[in-house]
């Protein structure tokens, strides 16, 4: 990637924002100025990207206007609100929030699962959901080869999914815990510490939460199976960062483990940890500050004919949301498409 762009990235003090400017001097990605953005009360903060320090400056139309490229790590009102201006100004908007990503005409991209998708966008490319990132990242290279029916995942998601705040939940629960004190929530429903909370964003139809159904309605987008069943419960579990999924396939074509590690080794993205019996297996613990994602206990699902069962584990803050978007840029600048 030899031409150079100037970046923006909006929300550029919060977690997300933060791994985004790390993971773009990590690839090195060719910026000629890098403009980080966030709310007014932050303007004059000092963040430092490679061997420079950058002064934080509020949004303004000004500053898309200089810009080709915005990566977007704000809530879905305020992505709702600027990235229109944005494109406005002719900035591509990379956005990671909610909003816009089963909007009909915007692109919802896996760069490892449809990249082709980018060249269709308008002005502005969604990032998906980091649990369905995941997913569709270990799942598409076996339904390229056997075909898919039928997709059952249980999601354990850390607690850097809710953001600091979520950290700091859990690190506060646990001191309490051992004080014998009492554990107030505010972030979560319930005590994190010690505890699974069945419960991520708000109940919807036939009582799944949207979490749960970012999962399907987003899959079948990126996938282009508008058909596929797909049945999900997310939890949030007392783990500080990388989100594990449980998942039971169901295919068209006879499915064997051994087939499956083979095409998953070949794959994209895609490292393979299955040796059971020597205790090798993904965990949360070893995949964070990591791109791939991990997936082991790879075994044939015993309750159907053509099943597989498979556990995979990714760090939801970089290949969930900062590298994916920067993915995404990276292909954007390799094929011209600003």
């Amino acid at each position: 990637m030899a031409k150079e762009v100037t970046m923006a990235i909006v929300g550029a003090t919060g977690a997300v924002g933060q791994e985004m400017m790390k993971v773009l001097a990590e690839r090195d990605f060719k910026i000629d100025e890098l403009i980080c953005l966030a709310d007014p009360r932050e303007e004059g903060t000092q963040l430092k990207f490679k061997d420079e320090v950058i002064t934080v400056q509020k949004v303004t139309e000004e500053a898309f206007r200089k810009a080709d490229i915005a990566l977007f790590a704000v809530g879905t009102e305020i992505s709702k609100e600027l990235a229109p201006i944005a494109v406005k100004n002719n900035c591509v908007v990379i956005d990671n929030s909610y909003a816009f990503r089963l909007e009909e005409g915007v692109p919802l991209v896996v760069p490892e699962v449809n990249a082709e998708d980018i060249k269709s966008h308008k002005g502005i490319i969604a990032n998906p959901n980091c649990s369905t990132i995941i997913m569709t990242v270990a799942i598409n290279p076996i339904h390229k080869e056997y075909g898919l029916k039928r997709v059952v995942v249980s999601t354990y998601q850390a607690v850097s999914g809710a953001g600091k705040a979520g950290i700091d939940e859990l690190d506060e629960h646990i001191k309490a815990y051992m004080k014998g004190e009492e554990m107030k929530p505010s972030v979560f429903q319930y005590p994190i510490a010690f505890n699974l909370i069945p419960h991520i964003d708000v109940f919807v139809e036939h009582d799944y939460t949207r979490e749960e159904m970012k999962m399907v309605w987003e899959t079948r987008k990126i996938m282009h199976l508008l058909d596929l069943k797909i049945a999900a419960t997310a939890v949030r579990v007392p783990v500080y960062r990388s989100h594990s999924e449980s998942i039971n396939l169901e295919t068209y074509k006879p499915v064997t483990p051994e087939g499956v590690r083979e095409v998953l080794s070949r794959a994209p993205g895609v490292i393979v940890q299955d040796n059971p019996q020597e205790k090798l297996y993904p965990m949360p613990l070893y995949t964070s500050h990591k791109d791939e994602v991990f997936v082991g206990r790879i075994r044939k699902d015993i309750s159907t004919e053509n099943g597989i069962a498979m556990w995979v584990v990714a760090d939801q803050i970089r290949k969930g949301a900062a590298t994916n978007a920067v993915q995404i840029a990276e292909i954007v600048v390799k094929d011209n498409l600003y």
